[in-house]
C-alpha cells in the first residue's frame, strides 16, 4: 500500500491501495478520485504501514484512506472502526477528521 505524508498546519495522511492510484470511481451522485498527486507516496507492507498509521494517530493527523487492505490496515491500527467505513463502487475508504 501507499502511504503520503503531507505537511500541513496538521498532517494530512493518504493511504490507498497501490492498485487504485489514479482510478476513479462513481456511483449514484458519489465520487472516489485517487489522484496521484495526492496518494502517491512510498510503498509499505501492511505490518510497517500499520505501525506509521498508529505513530500519525499520536501526531494529531487526519487521514483519508481507500482501499480494502488500507481500511483492513487501518482498522487494525485503531484509527477507525468498521462503521466508519464507507463504500462507492465496491471500494471501501474513510475519512478521519481530528
Amino acid at each position: 500500500m501507499l502511504i503520503n505524508i503531507i505537511e500541513s498546519y496538521r498532517k494530512v495522511v493518504a493511504v490507498c491501495d497501490e492498485e487504485l492510484l489514479g482510478k476513479r470511481f462513481e456511483q449514484d451522485k458519489f465520487q472516489l478520485d485517487v489522484k496521484e498527486s495526492f496518494f502517491k507516496g512510498k510503498k509499505f507492507s501492511p505490518e510497517e504501514a500499520e505501525e506509521i498509521l498508529k505513530d500519525m494517530l499520536v501526531e494529531d493527523a487526519t487521514f483519508n484512506i481507500v482501499g480494502e487492505e488500507s481500511t483492513e490496515t487501518a482498522l487494525k491500527a485503531g484509527i477507525i472502526n468498521r462503521e466508519s467505513i464507507g463504500e462507492i463502487s465496491g471500494i471501501p475508504f474513510a475519512l478521519v477528521l481530528m
